[in-house]
């Protein structure tokens, strides 16, 4: 499978990692696949990237690759407000799709988007790469199992402090014009994500965004005044009665990548933090009394086969891992002719959750989903 990359910033160099690596934590892969393209706004940044990675072919613009019959996949990286209409052509043009989330920045949007690739029956996925770090696959096999009984309630959170320095200039992420949204879009697309693939779908919130600082430097350095939420707090009820909160935010001193939940059943519970990320912690609320408590469960690199070969199983997990596992989840898919997950309608239900949580933070009532 021969891939091209639109946009190569800090995404876009991640998926060409992934790509590049398949083959040695996943062995044997049933399938080849390779970088064959690399698009950006500069064509003579396109070419230095290509030579500096071996990505074969700088284009000139997205509408050259995606019609380019010798790229079979177009991995999606570039800002949110542009993935709408580079959707609409790579689904035109038969090509299957990685995207980086969000799908689009409309609820209205990411349906229709969804809805025209099932109809055009190609291979789509969504990154959603915390899905595939081994805890959180443990925590699914477990929920799956009853382990913990009917969810009861959950919290989840995804902190950074990225933007708690005010004199620290916004990116591009910090800017709606750009983004689209603002902290909900880009980390709580996640853990909203996260909540629906281990509890179940979402079906009415309450949201209060926050902006601490009302203005700071913009990206070309001039005094500019924040438009998007810096902070987000949602309260939520899912469709099987669970209930609880979800935070997200870049302005909180002393986080770093702290992306974590806590999922309460009937029968026990589950916590997990991407700060510790080798291990999941599970209580078992049938055990006996005198002898319940969180047990430990190490995962390390123990994925199933093809998977746990490489580094070795014992080998302590890393942030890209999980964008292996996403990468690798999609293109054997893609070479299996299969229906990938998180599909684009899992990424349509999580814009939905996102622009109902927007329109309860100007509002001030419980919006449905």
């Amino acid at each position: 499978m021969k891939i091209g990359i639109l946009g190569f910033g800090s995404m876009g160099k991640t998926h060409a990692y992934s790509v590049e690596n398949l083959k040695y934590f996943y062995s044997p892969l049933s399938f080849s696949a390779e970088v064959k393209g690399i698009c950006t706004r500069n064509i003579s940044r396109a070419e230095a990237l290509c030579s500096q990675y071996g990505a074969g072919k700088a284009y000139a613009n997205e509408d050259e690759m995606i019609n380019d019959p010798e790229i079979d996949v177009i991995d999606i990286c570039t800002p949110n407000i542009a993935h709408y209409e580079t959707l609409k052509k790579a689904i035109s043009a038969g090509k299957h799709i990685y995207c980086e989330k969000p799908l689009c920045t409309t609820a209205a949007e990411a349906f229709e988007i969804a809805k025209l690739a099932r109809e055009k029956n190609i291979t789509c996925a969504v990154v959603f790469n915390t899905r595939f770090l081994l805890p959180v696959i443990r925590a699914k096999e477990l929920v799956e199992a009853g382990k913990i009984g009917d969810v009861l309630s959950f919290r989840g959170a995804f902190l950074h402090s990225s933007s708690a320095d005010p004199n620290k200039p916004a990116g591009w992420k910090q800017n709606k014009d750009i983004c689209g949204g603002g902290v909900l879009f880009d980390l709580g697309s996640h853990i909203i994500d996260l909540i629906y693939y281990l509890c179940g779908e979402f079906e009415a919130v309450s949201g209060m965004s926050q902006i601490a600082y009302k203005t700071r430097a913009g990206m070309d350095g001039q005094c500019w005044e924040t438009n998007a939420d810096e902070a987000f707090y949602m309260t939520a009820r899912l469709k099987n009665g669970a209930c609880g909160t979800i935070s997200v935010g870049k302005i909180m001193h002393g986080t770093n990548d702290d992306h974590s939940f806590e999922i309460y059943g009937t029968k026990g519970s589950l916590k997990f933090d991407l700060m510790d990320p080798n291990f999941l912690w599970f209580y078992d609320a049938t055990a006996p009394e005198n002898v319940r408590g969180y047990t430990k469960i190490e995962c390390c690199g123990r994925y199933a086969a093809p998977g746990g070969v490489f580094p070795g199983v014992k080998a302590p997990i890393g942030w890209l891992r999980g964008h292996v596992g996403s990468m690798y989840n999609f293109l054997q898919a893609v070479a299996d002719g299969r229906k990938a997950v998180p599909s684009f309608d899992d990424a349509a239900h999580i814009q939905a959750v996102m622009e109902a949580a927007y329109r309860s933070s100007e509002t001030g009532k419980l919006e449905l989903v």
